[in-house]
């Protein structure tokens, strides 16, 4: 991955971030694929999914497969 694939990111702050500067954003890459970096470090980079592996995790996410 280079970081020109991060130029034109669409980057949304999660809904669950609190105001305790617990905040993570995801980004929609021009590539398709889906990043998540903290929104408090985002020098730190991002971590990076292919469409299907995050449409996987966002599934099991709201199926409660991975309730906290």
């Amino acid at each position: 991955m280079t970081s020109d694939e991060f130029d034109g990111a669409v980057w949304h702050k999660s809904t669950y971030s609190g105001s305790d500067n617990g905040c993570v954003e995801r980004g929609r890459l021009l590539s398709g694929r889906q990043a998540v970096r903290d929104t408090k470090d985002r020098e730190r980079g991002a971590a990076v999914f292919a469409p299907g592996s995050w449409q996987a995790f966002v599934n099991a996410v709201r199926s409660g497969a991975l309730a906290a």
